[in-house]
């Protein structure tokens, strides 16, 4: 994917980031078959691909508490 596709792309921030700058990152769902996530401090800095259903199996751990905070 290149630069100019990924910011054409609508970003999303999760509800939980604060307005602090801390570790927030950002999605772009809707991707057929893939998730870009970047870091929502640095938008114009790297995405990571992850396959969608690497991605939905990740937010499903994040659900039931498998990565406690």
């Amino acid at each position: 994917m290149t630069r100019n596709e990924l910011d054409r792309l609508s970003w999303l921030k999760s509800s939980y980031s604060g307005g602090n700058g801390g570790d927030c990152i950002e999605v772009a769902p809707g991707l057929p078959g893939v998730v870009p996530v970047r870091d929502s401090k640095d938008p114009q800095g790297p995405a990571l691909l992850f396959p969608a259903s690497a991605w939905r199996s990740f937010i499903a751990a994040v659900r039931v508490g498998d990565f406690p905070g």
